[in-house]
């Protein structure tokens, strides 16, 4: 079906994996002053003016505290992100680094045939309580393939709402309970002022010290040097870090000494392939608007996702 009135803007540059899902929704792609949509591909430092006639905004980042910060987002249109486009990837990725983590695999690349040090330190997620802080669109992704591996999951929330494929799940106001109740832990959350350092020396105390955590969301969830007095001391096993606070590290940080601390350069979902994986969302997005139906990943700037 067409919608001539359908005009989509995709700036900075048009994608053509974005461009082919707004004509397969119906739509066509013009410059911005002729747009009643913007599909918005870079950050805010560089964001422009807005015609009164742009009607929605849709942003290709799930995390869109730089947008918040800079007053970009604005009460006369709708605005979206990218929230849950990308969580196949993000749940994909953070199960690799848990296994990773658990199986020693780093370490034995580091030692060797170190029989003293690697095999008392595997693990196995056999049985074992996995939580999952943030439980939006990764935790639905990420749940079922824990417990594929034999895992129980407790999932963590805003609103307490049962996640499908968890054995339980909390409200984020029993954080504390589902940190004391986990042996690993994985973080999806958005960064808000209520997620800022939600580990820290307190709650990386909450936890055993065969417990790994992963944070696949944003680095300002972990107080960093927090972590590293827990990696030190052995409060935890270790961390396997996708997102980091700055981004990167700088070369002397102190992190990148720790054996049981895996990083990788923020690829859950890496940056060449974003648009390929948001490009069915943006045209499920367009169909909804196009007939009047509520937009998936609408944000809430009161609640800062």
């Amino acid at each position: 079906m067409s919608y001539p009135n359908l005009a989509v803007a995709i700036e900075p540059v048009r994608d053509p994996c974005l461009v082919e899902a707004v004509v397969d929704a119906g739509g066509r792609v013009v410059p911005l002053a002729e747009a009643r949509v913007l599909v918005w591909l870079a950050g805010p430092d560089t964001f422009p003016s807005l015609p009164d006639a742009v009607e929605w905004v849709a942003l290709s980042y799930a995390g869109i505290e730089a947008y918040l910060a800079s007053g970009v987002l604005d009460d006369r249109r709708l605005w979206t992100n990218a929230s849950g486009f990308y969580a196949a990837g993000c749940a994909e990725h953070a199960l690799a680094l848990l296994l990773a983590g658990l199986r020693q695999i780093p370490a034995s690349v580091l030692l060797g045939w170190n029989d003293a040090v690697i095999p008392p330190a595997v693990r196995t997620l056999r049985g074992a309580t996995v939580t999952i802080i943030g439980a939006g669109g990764i935790g639905r992704e990420l749940a079922p393939r824990l417990t594929a591996c034999g895992a129980r999951v407790i999932a963590v929330n805003h609103s307490g709402r049962n996640l499908d494929g968890a054995d339980l799940t909390l409200r984020s106001t029993e954080t504390d309970r589902a940190l004391g109740e986990a042996d690993h832990v994985v973080l999806a959350a958005p960064s808000t002022p209520s997620t800022h350092h939600l580990l820290n020396d307190r709650t990386l105390g909450l936890l055993k010290p065969h417990s790994w955590v992963v944070n696949v969301a944003r680095g300002p969830l972990i107080d960093q040097a927090a972590l590293g007095r827990a990696l030190r001391a052995g409060t935890i096993a270790g961390a396997a870090l996708d997102v980091t606070d700055p981004e990167p590290p700088a070369d002397d940080d102190p992190l990148w000494s720790l054996p049981n601390l895996i990083v990788t350069p923020h690829i859950a979902n890496p940056a060449p392939g974003l648009t390929r994986e948001m490009a069915p969302w943006l045209a499920e997005n367009l169909r909804r608007f196009a007939a009047g139906e509520d937009l998936v990943a609408r944000v809430d700037p009161a609640r800062g996702y």
